[in-house]
């Protein structure tokens, strides 16, 4: 995980490097190059029948980002970055790794049911925003699609004795998801949408019934040039 992370750290340095001399080098025609910071509630959705809710969980996120000018106004552009997220959800679905089988039940009787995830962002983007080579504070909106690839992850649940019981990197969970997402707003403030289109489990059922849940996170995203 320290690897991965120092990695990516190191990535991001190279970029911003590579995005300050575009930035001289383009004039009027410049590129929005930015580091960015996303803080999200985040939810399950399209959970099984037997799963009545979710409670408070969040995401934060971390990466860079870089533009290609389509236009000669600069406005219009499209971008692709690399970060890293972290993913924390206080859930009902119950996992257990049984004799080397991942088994998914409901239990009112579990508390602290949580999962935590890190994972590799990959976003994709199509941008339009009303900014100009000197104008920094400037409406904007970038809508695509981003890939996220799972580092690892670790399910962990209490029962009614109060033992804790934790099972990491299971074999069900699927290690690439994506989702579609939407940036808006003015200058600093800007909110942000994630809708999963892909289930974060493989192959996986409870009481018969196939899990399709998938993940909704909507919050803020900051961008630093």
């Amino acid at each position: 995980m320290k690897t991965a992370i120092t990695f990516l750290l190191l990535l991001m340095n190279i970029m911003v490097s590579f995005a300050q001399k575009d930035s001289l080098e383009l004039g009027n025609r410049y590129a929005d190059d930015q580091i960015y910071v996303t803080v999200s509630y985040a939810q399950f959705y399209d959970q099984p029948t037997v799963i009545s809710k979710s409670n408070f969980s969040y995401g934060l996120s971390l990466g860079f980002i870089k533009d290609l000018i389509l236009n000669k106004q600069g406005n219009i552009s499209v971008a692709a970055g690399v970060g890293y997220g972290f993913y924390f959800f206080n859930h009902e679905l119950k996992v257990e790794d049984l004799n080397n089988e991942i088994a998914f039940s409901q239990d009112d009787d579990i508390s602290s049911n949580l999962l935590k995830s890190h994972n590799l962002e990959f976003p994709f983007e199509l941008r339009w925003r009303t900014s100009t080579a000197n104008k920094y504070s400037f409406w904007r909106i970038y809508g695509g699609i981003k890939f996220t690839y799972n580092l690892s992850n670790k399910f962990q649940f209490e029962d009614a004795d109060e033992t804790t019981f934790k099972y990491s990197n299971i074999s069900n969970y699927n290690k690439l998801q994506y989702g579609l997402t939407l940036s808006a707003g003015y200058d600093e403030f800007n909110i942000n949408i994630y809708y999963g289109l892909t289930p974060v489990f493989n192959n996986s059922t409870i009481n018969g019934e196939v899990i399709n849940t998938k993940i909704l996170k909507f919050g803020l995203i900051f961008y630093i040039l």
